[in-house]
């Protein structure tokens, strides 16, 4: 399988699952220093250890960035790599007579 194939496969499937797909939503629509583990867990309502394992998962995906800032760890998307799943999913849907633009 193409790397380019496989890599995109895993982030597909990192966003497959609804509490992942609200985690991302919701750091995409927070400050773009980042946002902190607390203020996501309260936006999506789970316990942290399992907000951990989904975030982990969407950072192994490069789907969203982590640094930390003295006692808290922020979140950020990568917007560049979000962009280029976009892009990859959509790539030559306009092709072969196709009207799905």
């Amino acid at each position: 399988m193409p790397k380019l194939l496989a890599r995109n496969a895993e982030r597909l499937a990192a966003l497959g699952h609804p509490v992942r797909l609200a985690i991302l939503r919701a750091v995409v629509k927070g400050p773009e220093a980042g946002t902190p583990a607390g203020d996501l867990q309260a936006e999506v309502g789970i316990p942290a250890s399992t907000l951990s394992h989904h975030l982990a998962t969407l950072s192994d995906a490069d789907l969203v960035k982590v640094e930390r800032s003295g006692n808290f760890l922020l979140y950020r998307c990568d917007f560049k790599a979000l962009r280029a799943l976009c892009d990859y999913v959509w790539k030559d849907c306009c092709s072969g007579g196709k009207s799905c633009c």
